[in-house]
């Protein structure tokens, strides 16, 4: 049988920059909706939008990592269905 594939993980480093990066970009567009001139109705909308914004974001990568992980399944799948017939298949069996 092949090896299989080691499962790529992010390091520390790169969940805390994402982290500290979602944090700052939250906190910055939340204090500019805060400060910004304009009625309370339109500074709510802002809110609601950044929100809804928001769960879009994480929503869409959650779909594209399942897909990827589907792919890959079946991938391995398909792998070891060739590995199967391969181990199965002998060349001299027709010549004796």
């Amino acid at each position: 049988m092949s090896d299989t594939p080691v499962k790529q993980q992010s390091t520390a480093a790169f969940y805390g920059q994402a982290v500290a990066s979602f944090a700052v970009a939250t906190i910055a567009t939340a204090i500019g909706i805060y400060r910004l001139q304009a009625d309370a109705w339109v500074r709510a909308f802002l809110a609601i939008a950044v929100l809804y914004l928001v769960t879009s974001a994480f929503t869409l990568a959650k779909i594209i990592r399942d897909r990827q992980e589907a792919g890959q399944i079946v991938s391995r799948v398909d792998q070891a269905r060739l590995e199967k017939l391969l181990a199965e298949h002998d060349p001299f069996e027709k010549l004796g």
